[in-house]
């Protein structure tokens, strides 16, 4: 390749790179983040391995919602990611009993959650928990085996990472937005 030819080929892939950069890179930081579940917590909703885009820019629009699937830092350790199903809404109470869910709203009507995505069922000992302002009651799918509030107790807002938009792989379950409540109605 003459002289010539290499720089102009060394300045277009410099070029490239410089553009892809300045597209991937926001995209990246501010709205979307790749997310690998692991672990069996949201089984049979999501299993191990399974790869997900997280969409972190539409908590900034709207407020989370009830049966939302998002991952947030762990509240115990902040570097670690957990992926859980909002419960419980700031100022609600969460009444939690063997197999059924109960949620009290701030106006006090009560509403049992329609879960049909859970397989395993039993969700631990009896308990009322009332969700502060700012925070958020999350569960897992698999109740027996889920790490979440019942354990470790309410989730900050600021820990929201952002919600579960895209599930990638593997290519036999891929969908958009995976997970949410309207699945399974």
């Amino acid at each position: 390749m003459p002289e010539g030819e290499k720089e102009n080929f060394l300045k277009e892939v410099l070029t490239f790179g410089a553009i892809a950069l300045a597209i991937v890179l926001p995209i990246r930081l501010f709205i979307a983040q790749p997310f690998v579940v692991s672990g069996s917590s949201m089984d049979p909703t999501f299993h191990n391995g399974e790869y997900l885009i997280v969409d972190e820019l539409s908590y900034y629009f709207h407020e989370p919602a009830r049966g939302d699937v998002v991952v947030f830092h762990y509240p115990k350790d902040p570097k670690k990611y957990f992926i859980k199903r909002i419960i419980g809404l700031p100022g609600e109470t969460v009444h939690i009993r063997a197999n059924a869910v109960t949620v009290t709203s701030k106006d006090g009507t009560e509403t049992t959650i329609s879960e049909p995505y859970l397989v395993n069922l039993g969700n631990g000992d009896d308990e009322d928990v009332t969700v502060d302002d700012g925070d958020y009651f999350v569960m897992g799918d698999n109740r027996p085996a889920s790490s979440d509030s019942r354990i470790w107790g309410l989730l900050p807002r600021e820990n929201l990472a952002g919600r579960a938009y895209l599930r990638l792989l593997p290519i036999s379950r891929m969908s958009v937005t995976p997970g949410s409540v309207a699945d399974y109605q």
